[in-house]
């Protein structure tokens, strides 16, 4: 019999959905028109056709991905092999750690791109604003992956 989740395990894989969510609506925003402050090459951005196919696909893949910690505090998560699921776990912590620390590494100058792209001051307080919850995305996967490793660890048998 598995363990069932720790609470806090439970809310975090929860949190985890919610920290997503302010880049994919700031994403969803530039698909609807809105410049989100930036303006490259002189105009305000807009994004049309295939590029707003890929940032819309960006933000539902993103959503759908921290979605699947749920699994890990949910019984449908514990029909798949354990070491299956703490080898992606594992890998999505350590793969998002990367991914946000480089993302961030000239933080607070993150919305200062490129020459071509730039934003406005109020366009970079939004942008960072709805981007720097995704900082807590690894720490918290990487608590409900513990917390999955526990509960689920094999026990030993019973001496007869």
């Amino acid at each position: 019999m598995i363990a069932p989740p720790s609470r806090w395990a439970i809310r975090a894989a929860h949190l985890v959905s919610l920290v997503v969510l302010p880049s994919a609506l700031w994403r969803v925003g530039l698909v609807l028109g809105f410049s989100m402050g930036g303006v490259e090459n002189g105009a305000p951005v807009h994004v049309t056709g295939w590029e707003a196919v890929y940032v819309l696909g960006l933000s539902v893949v993103t959503e759908g991905l921290a979605l699947l910690t749920l699994g890990l505090v949910r019984p449908w998560g514990e029909r798949f092999p354990r070491r299956l699921v703490l080898a992606l776990a594992s890998f999505g912590v350590i793969s998002l750690a990367l991914l946000w620390g480089y993302a961030f590494r000239d933080f607070p100058n993150v919305g200062q791109g490129s020459e071509d792209l730039q934003f406005s001051d109020t366009g970079d307080v939004v942008l960072l604003v709805c981007y720097a919850p995704l900082l807590l995305w690894a720490p918290l996967l990487a608590a409900v992956t513990l917390d999955y490793a526990r509960r689920t660890r094999t026990l030993p048998a019973p001496a007869v």
